[in-house]
């Protein structure tokens, strides 16, 4: 058995600070990866999981690292309830949640869905002035998942602009809990609670419907547990694709080679489409909790250990990528990438997300295959998401 604690402190960045993920954190997450793929994080008392291995490792063993204890960062500081997100549920009851929505993202449902993104792209594109400076985050990176997973669940065309507001202070929230983004969050679940009420009374075809009638052994769902499923799928459907988005578009702006390989081919894009995910890790880490006292890729873990399991890092791991693990590289194949996550809380909108950066790229490039940089992209502070908040962007330069 290997103890692979580093044996110096200064390798170690601070894990745990969200600003250390607003600027250029890989080098230091290298370093640490290379030094000690798992590796005790003493400011905040967490093993840190850097090593594709040891993020596959704990992703696939719900038995041995549970997610009910916790699966942000923050999460130990909190109470856990089961009705706060499926993320939070494990076997064999994760099995019986992730049923009563897994019809709304089979690959054939999804598939489905193809000609109505399309058509909310071109709508976004059609608004576009491309001569001038645009914020490529409003202007679509943005709206567009927004717009698709309110469909989804049968938010009225009214009502959906204020998702974006709500689903950001969601999501900052995972981060820094203030008195506004709480605020913000309870607006949303009275929003969700009336609209559950009115699905019982008129039920329709969209997955609000779904939840209301859904039954687990001939029960249905605890309305808090309803209403921590409409968190989820709004915030997982939205917030990662829009940073799949924004962060994807970003390197393809700077390279401009690989954009052209783009338009010149666009038969690449599935591909490149999967680097994007690679590159960027819309999801920067989960958590788990160790059940008993164990070990990960031969490193003791001790019962009630809390494990982040930092997928940003596994995916620049050279053991699994190679020497070129750091290079954005659109044709790279095979890319067993963790964006995603692993195991059975492997995304549940992975394929809807694929879909939608695939659609968005075939669309822009057609359109605008010389988009460039308009001034500096702007990143903010979090331990759950690699988003960007404004990328300017001038869609159609003058030559």
């Amino acid at each position: 058995m290997t103890d692979t604690t580093p044996v110096t402190t200064s390798l170690t960045p601070p894990l745990d600070d969200p600003e250390f993920y607003a600027g250029d954190p890989d080098p230091a997450l290298a370093r640490l990866r290379a030094a000690s793929p798992v590796h005790w994080y003493e400011p905040a008392d967490y093993w840190a999981l850097t090593g594709h291995a040891a993020v596959q490792e704990v992703s696939r063993d719900p038995e041995r690292f549970c997610s009910s204890k916790g699966v942000l960062m923050g999460d130990r500081a909190r109470p856990i309830g089961g009705g706060d997100s499926i993320l939070y549920v494990d076997p064999p009851r994760h099995v019986q949640y992730r049923k009563l929505v897994n019809k709304a993202f089979t690959v054939r449902r999804v598939a489905l869905l193809e000609p109505r993104i399309r058509e909310l792209t071109r709508e976004l594109l059609d608004k576009i002035d491309p001569t001038e400076e645009t914020d490529l985050v409003e202007a679509l990176a943005a709206p567009l998942p927004l717009l698709v997973i309110a469909e989804l669940l049968g938010v009225p065309g009214e009502d959906r602009a204020k998702f974006k507001r709500w689903s950001d202070a969601v999501a900052e929230a995972a981060t820094v809990l203030t008195d506004e983004n709480m605020m913000i969050a309870v607006e949303l679940f009275v929003y969700f609670n009336a609209a559950l009420d009115a699905r019982m009374q008129n039920p329709t075809d969209d997955l609000l419907t779904a939840l209301v009638e859904a039954e687990i052994d001939g029960e249905h769902l605890p309305r808090q547990e309803q209403l921590g499923f409409c968190m989820s799928l709004l915030v997982a459907g939205n917030e990662t694709t829009r940073a799949l988005i924004s962060g994807g578009l970003w390197e393809l702006a700077k390279h401009p080679e690989q954009r052209a390989a783009l338009v010149a081919d666009p038969s690449l894009i599935p591909t490149a489409v999967e680097e994007m995910l690679r590159w960027v890790t819309p999801i920067l880490a989960m958590a788990r909790t160790a059940t008993r006292d164990t070990e990960v890729t031969g490193c003791p873990v001790k019962e009630g250990q809390f494990l982040v399991l930092h997928y940003m890092a596994a995916n620049r791991d050279t053991t699994v990528f190679g020497d070129d693990a750091d290079t954005f590289d659109i044709t790279r194949t095979p890319n067993p990438h963790v964006a995603f996550g692993v195991g059975e809380h492997f995304c549940l909108g992975a394929g809807l997300a694929r879909l939608e950066g695939k659609v968005l790229l075939e669309e822009l490039l057609a359109r605008f295959p010389d988009f460039r940089f308009a001034g500096e992209p702007e990143r903010p502070p979090s331990t759950l998401l690699r988003q960007v908040t404004k990328l300017p962007i001038v869609f159609a330069p003058q030559q």
